[in-house]
């Protein structure tokens, strides 16, 4: 059976901090986005989009999905590991994240 990967808010800030280039989508709708910010390095594309737009993803590369608190990014990354693509789930979602918001 298929375990879902996750991945914490603390390591993900950890890792821009340190450089890294990480592949994120924000799945939060535009208003949450509008009050609450994103992430800076994060793509933003609703979840209700994801299924229209599998072309902007590669399946070579490893995306991390957010959300709020981590619940429909979940989903996003069942669907899409369904679909052959390698998708991380923030766990806690955006609730847990300490790092830079814009």
């Amino acid at each position: 059976m298929f375990e879902l990967q996750t991945i914490t808010p603390e390591e993900v800030q950890e890792r821009l901090e340190n450089g890294e280039t990480l592949f994120l989508v924000d799945v939060r709708e535009d208003e949450e986005i509008e009050y609450y910010g994103k992430i800076p390095e994060a793509v933003h594309i609703k979840m209700g989009d994801i299924p229209s737009k599998l072309e902007v993803f590669d399946k070579e590369n490893e995306y991390i999905f957010i959300c709020k608190s981590g619940v429909r990014s979940e989903h996003v990354c069942l669907y899409l590991n369904e679909k052959g693509y390698k998708a991380v789930n923030m766990v806690g979602g955006m609730t847990s994240y300490a790092g830079e918001v814009k």
